[in-house]
């Protein structure tokens, strides 16, 4: 069992930044791959980025591709989202997610969730 909790949302004008956290408990978070997903209201849940058990590989949605940096640090139990250049697109409630599956960009392979971080971006 794998307990998430997000922190570092807020509100941003455009062109700010705002890093994520996500703190978990337990002993094998070194086991999963993390990601991280948002969505926006009256918007389907997407993929954001991943990252791999020992933080060597990372994938990322286009959308958010040479802006956001998703890094983890094993010892301390928790995973970033660095969030460069916001847009008002980027808007939305985000969460951080489980899974043992490789650098998983699909939320429903996705085995524990958080409940989730609010940012918003002004324009």
């Amino acid at each position: 069992q794998v307990q998430l909790v997000e922190s570092g949302g807020g509100l941003v004008q455009a062109g700010g930044s705002l890093r994520l956290s996500c703190a978990a408990s337990g002993r094998t978070f070194s086991s999963y791959t993390m990601g991280w997903f948002r969505q926006a209201p009256g918007k389907e849940r997407e993929f954001v980025a991943a990252v791999s058990r020992r933080g060597a590989s990372t994938y990322y949605a286009d959308s958010v591709k040479g802006r956001f940096t998703i890094s983890r640090d094993n010892a301390k139990n928790t995973v970033y989202l660095q969030m460069n250049s916001l847009k008002p697109e980027d808007t939305a409630l985000y969460y951080c997610a489980a899974t043992t599956i490789y650098l998983e960009s699909t939320g429903g392979k996705y085995d524990y969730w958080g409940q989730g971080t609010q940012v918003t971006v002004s324009s």
